[in-house]
């Protein structure tokens, strides 16, 4: 059975088996996404070189996917696209598969995920609790293992809120970076689209297909001073209220990257949470209106009941702010920003927590404009400021997932990545094979640090295959159904010591996502279809070791003479 088309019929059996439907608007008919994927295979098999082969992917409702209507969580705005985003376009060039689109906050407008129509779409850890928006269907849909990849869009914090509410990364580029053609704006001069996955180089393959060449004239960046990074964070009480147990999990955080040999510094974060007020307080609002007002004006007088209230009341409201208070305002943020900018210009980026806290679907239907307004405390401020930001997971707290992001001038998204890998303290690796203990390319992990976590399973999702290599390796491979669970080793090491190991990963091996007995997803090796063609199928053994064992006694076997004859 292919790979894709089995990761596929896994897919369409998760979303069954996690019954969450406020996470999609529009899935697209199985059959047809079966077929996709067996053409995906296909074109593999041939030899076609195809990245993506295999990776699902999501999209927010209010970016065009041919054949799906865009409603931007608002169906009686609907239309039917003619053609993929670009966005989309790249990533589907690149072998990925789209399931379908994904609710959010209509218009994308708010960072709670639970204005919409289609439903309030619940936490992944906690369904008691949001999901964080407006990106909130695209995040879930991620952290529960549906997709490996999924889009969002970011204007306040939509792409990096629901990443850290739901444990996941996500990357919000470069103002410009990536095009926002075939999207429903909010803001269209601060509007971005982002990634969600759940390991940073997931994360940052995915937005080296979705970037292209920018025509923004911007002066060259300073030439960075040899040295350690340079992170700098706010004093305790420039944080503000956090949640219980947050402050304690970032000051983790902070000293997770002074471990990691980051130069730590202070910096004054007034100027990055009073234009963070500005976004919905002030008059920048008023480009929510250009962008949907007039649809909006419409149907509330039809009485269109799809209309979700708290949003078409910040839409409606916008339309009245006077021009002169714009003016006023634009002229308060460039001062505001040159001195967040003298602020940073000592540092390569700022560590912040991406949101003060974790509230319940209780707490935002009590006072939804306050609960949101809160939620951007640190995230409103970035585009406004023409900023790059990664959010990274970096643990818990009380039981919930805990995120950062690091925030840094335009163009140093590479660089925010390359700090952001720091954060933990070390990565999980599963192997099932030659990097096994007391095989041939266990000294590989060694020499970078690594030590041995556990030994356990795989889920029973997945098929060993003996590749021709040298030295021999097995193929992992994802099939759903007719898997095994596998024996699995699970690793720690040192994050920039997976890259090291990264770097010198030969072809057919490759970086996902493995499933362990647990139901826990930790990065591990897996292997393209392509390589499977004369390999020997030999998960009956459901272990490496076990199967070389076999193999030694068989030669063993063919090597004795049967007894009553002499050599």
């Amino acid at each position: 059975m292919s790979s894709t088309l089995t990761r596929v019929r896994a897919a369409y059996a998760r979303i069954d088996a996690v019954d969450r439907p406020e996470i999609w608007i529009d899935l697209r008919p199985r059959a047809e996404v079966e077929a996709e994927a067996r053409v995906i295979d296909e074109r593999v098999s041939v030899g076609e070189r195809l990245p993506l082969a295999g990776r699902l992917l999501a999209v927010k409702g209010n970016i065009d996917v041919a054949g799906l209507p865009t409603t931007a969580g608002c169906p009686s705005y609907g239309y039917e696209p003619e053609a993929d985003a670009p966005v989309v376009a790249r990533l589907r060039a690149a072998g990925a598969i789209v399931l379908g689109t994904t609710n959010l906050d209509q218009f994308a407008t708010g960072l709670v995920g639970t204005r919409s129509p289609y439903g309030a779409v619940r936490g992944a850890y906690d369904p008691a609790r949001i999901s964080g928006g407006s990106s909130s269907g695209s995040a879930v849909a991620v952290a529960l293992g549906i997709v490996d990849l999924a889009l969002g869009t970011d204007t306040a914090g939509s792409g990096r809120i629901p990443a850290a509410l739901n444990g996941i990364v996500g990357l919000k580029p470069t103002r410009g970076l990536v095009p926002t053609a075939g999207v429903v704006p909010a803001c269209a001069s601060l509007d971005c689209v982002t990634v969600f996955a759940r390991t940073l180089p997931e994360a940052e393959q995915a937005l080296s297909f979705m970037a292209s060449p920018t025509s923004r004239d911007l002066p060259p960046l300073p030439q960075r001073a040899p040295g350690p990074w340079r992170v700098a964070v706010p004093a305790r009480e420039q944080l503000g209220e956090l949640d219980e147990g947050w402050a304690e999990a970032y000051e983790a955080a902070v000293a997770r990257l002074d471990a990691a040999g980051a130069d730590i510094r202070v910096l004054d974060l007034a100027p990055f949470t009073e234009a963070a007020a500005m976004l919905y307080e002030g008059a920048f609002v008023a480009e929510r209106y250009t962008a949907v007002g007039n649809f909006v004006d419409k149907a509330i007088v039809e009485g269109d009941e799809s209309l979700d209230p708290t949003v078409a009341g910040i839409i409606t409201r916008a339309r009245d702010i006077p021009a002169h208070r714009l003016f006023a305002d634009t002229d308060r943020l460039a001062v505001l920003r040159t001195r967040a900018l003298a602020e940073l210009a000592d540092s390569d980026a700022v560590l912040l927590p991406t949101a003060p806290g974790h509230p319940t679907l209780a707490e935002v239907a009590a006072d939804p404009l306050g609960s949101n307004a809160r939620l951007g405390r640190f995230t409103n401020s970035t585009n406004l400021f023409d900023l790059a930001a990664v959010a990274v997971p970096a643990g818990e707290a009380n039981g919930l997932p805990f995120g950062v992001m690091l925030v840094g001038p335009a163009f140093t998204d590479d660089r925010l990545a390359r700090i952001a890998a720091l954060l933990r303290p070390d990565t999980r690796l599963a192997v099932v094979g030659a990097h096994l203990t007391g095989q041939p390319l266990n000294p590989q992990l060694l020499s970078l640090g690594a030590r041995l976590d556990r030994t356990t399973t795989t889920a029973p999702v997945y098929r060993l295959h003996a590749l021709r290599t040298d030295p021999p390796k097995p193929g992992l491979v994802h099939v759903g159904e007719g898997g095994a669970p596998i024996e699995t080793e699970v690793w720690h090491l040192p994050p920039e010591g997976l890259g090291r190991l990264l770097s010198t990963l030969p072809r057919p091996m490759t970086l996902g996502s493995v499933q362990l007995a647990d139901g826990t997803h930790v990065p591990g090796f897996l292997c393209e279809p392509s390589a499977l063609e004369n390999a020997e199928d030999i998960t009956k053994h459901k272990s490496w070791r076990s199967y070389l064992t076999h193999r030694q006694n068989q030669l063993r076997d063919a090597d004795t003479p049967p007894p009553g004859t002499t050599n």
